[in-house]
């Protein structure tokens, strides 16, 4: 069974984007390759019980095992040992992004208190957009109660379009919450 957003993106986002661009063919078309979430753990890298938790909550939220990072190199200001624990990584692709993509948006970023949308300063060169959540909790999966302590998520979407005004308008149309800039 195909994702929900996938549909939505063959049917009707693809070419409403390919007309209002005005490419020549679909391939043209700004899409989502693949969804990296990342957990730092800093110094909680260390201690086993901490990275076991942080696995199964990453796992929960993108449903799929995540891989444990490591420290490329010792830096002594920040007390981290060259081939040590930093934190969890997990990349989605193909369903398993869609599906996470539509939790995100219609389920997770809702929840988040004081909410007023996303900044849409976080595209890069590439047209990829990174963003940060504080709390992991927003989502429904993560037991509140079986939480020792609240960690911060970051999301990199990578999407592959020549500009970063098309990437922006491929994610407004997946119906993220971006915040409206004004002018005056």
């Amino acid at each position: 069974m195909t994702p929900r957003l996938k549909e939505l993106f063959v049917k009707e986002i693809k070419p409403n984007l390919k007309e209002k661009f005005g490419y020549k063919n679909h391939f043209m078309v700004p899409e989502i390759r693949k969804v990296v979430i990342n957990m730092g753990l800093g110094l909680d890298g260390n201690d086993a019980k901490i990275i076991k938790s942080c696995e199964e909550d990453v796992s929960k939220i993108a449903g799929q095992k995540p891989v444990i990072t490591k420290f490329k190199k010792s830096i002594s200001n920040f007390k981290t040992r060259k081939n040590t624990n930093a934190g969890v990584k997990v990349t989605l692709r193909k369903n398993r992004m869609y599906e996470f993509l539509d939790r995100l948006v219609n389920i997770a970023l809702p929840r988040i208190k004081d909410f007023r949308g996303l900044s849409n300063k976080g595209f890069d060169k590439f047209g990829n957009y990174t963003f940060g959540i504080k709390e992991h909790i927003i989502f429904p999966e993560v037991n509140f109660e079986k939480v020792d302590r609240i960690r911060g998520l970051d999301i990199t979407i990578v999407i592959k379009s020549k500009k970063k005004e098309d990437s922006l308008e491929l994610l407004k149309k997946f119906n993220f919450p971006f915040k409206e800039t004004r002018s005056n």
